[in-house]
């Protein structure tokens, strides 16, 4: 019986993978998919990520970001990063790094689904291994969260959706630009000298052939994006999800599968290798069920920020007072963000 199961071999699973290796753990990671694994992501990594990632000893090329700008018809206001650059790099890039650095250090990745779990007061099972604990880091629409009964409805809120494409032109900024229209966002990262990508949120549907006409509710950015569209559209979403716990018998859910707000303030990444690194330390330690309070601590303030601006957006009468009051109280925009690094 080995020691870690991990259902999920995205950034948090991989990631879970490389601290239960340093940690002298052996560690299984089912994934259905080759590596390297794309999908629908800002694609921006705050310095926190940037740090976690260095102490895993990941190494990934991409474009320095030195902090964030909101931009509205005129307006804009930004705010620079304390603590180092944040990087902006391709969803692909950070995994096949990610997988690198964990086939380095012996972890063993299958091509597998999870499929059913089984657990009893000594040992779980997925995809046909038995170990000591399961981290199911299997992703936004978790099918472990939901075959297990944990799945919280996302109430009557608007839901909303992501679509992200990538465009063959030089960066103009080493911000991330977060563009502001009345229904949507439309954030701007580069990753790269010649390449940037943008990711639209909002809450009109998730249909690839969208984001050309979610583009249109942005004016100003159009002139900028002169050069040819070089990735396929791809789409996420329902973007808020939630789980009634977060661990479950021996069962611990890190990453989006434990639950996820909205992408408005750009910490999936950061996020992920967080909880990644908390589940293996309670497990590590066995003190699995100190995973709650920690997973609580390490979101709390992305959770609130997050959630703040959600309701600031769903109101017609402050949704159009975002930018403006980030114009007005720079102090208070400069606090915002660096609550996030």
């Amino acid at each position: 019986m080995i020691d870690l199961l991990v259902a999920g071999g995205g950034p948090a699973g991989l990631a879970a993978g490389i601290h239960a290796a340093l940690r002298g753990l052996e560690v299984v990671v089912l994934e259905p998919r080759d590596a390297p694994v794309d999908k629908a992501c800002g694609e921006g990594v705050m310095p926190g990520g940037v740090a976690a990632l260095r102490a895993l000893g990941v190494e990934v090329s991409g474009r320095p970001l030195r902090g964030i700008r909101y931009v509205e018809g005129g307006r804009s206001a930004e705010a620079a990063f304390r603590h180092g650059p944040g990087l902006g790099v391709r969803r692909t890039e950070l995994h096949a790094a990610l997988h690198r650095r964990a086939r380095e250090l012996g972890v063993t990745v299958v091509r597998e689904r999870a499929g059913a779990v089984r657990q009893d007061a000594g040992s779980v099972t997925a995809g046909g291994r038995t170990a000591r604990w399961l981290l199911a880091a299997d992703g936004l629409h978790s099918p472990v969260r939901r075959s297990m009964g944990l799945e919280v409805a996302a109430g009557a809120r608007p839901a909303r959706y992501g679509l992200r494409r990538h465009y063959r032109v030089r960066p103009w900024t080493d911000f991330v630009e977060v563009h502001w229209s009345r229904h949507s966002e439309a954030y701007v990262t580069p990753v790269g000298d010649d390449m940037v990508g943008v990711a639209v949120l909002g809450p009109r549907g998730g249909a690839p052939g969208r984001h050309e006409d979610r583009m249109a509710d942005f004016p100003a950015l159009a002139p900028l994006l002169d050069g040819p569209a070089v990735s396929p559209v791809r789409g996420a979403g329902p973007l808020r999800r939630g789980t009634r716990r977060k661990v479950a018998g021996r069962v611990l859910f890190i990453g989006d599968a434990a639950g996820y707000v909205d992408a408005l303030t750009g910490e999936g990444i950061a996020l992920a290798l967080a909880t990644a690194g908390a589940a293996v330390r309670c497990v590590a330690s066995g003190r699995p069920d100190a995973y709650e309070a920690a997973w609580s601590r390490l979101t709390r303030r992305h959770r609130l920020l997050t959630e703040g601006l959600l309701r600031a957006r769903e109101h017609p009468r402050t949704a159009g007072l975002i930018v403006p009051a980030a114009c007005r109280l720079p102090a208070l925009f400069r606090a915002a963000v660096h609550a996030l690094q």
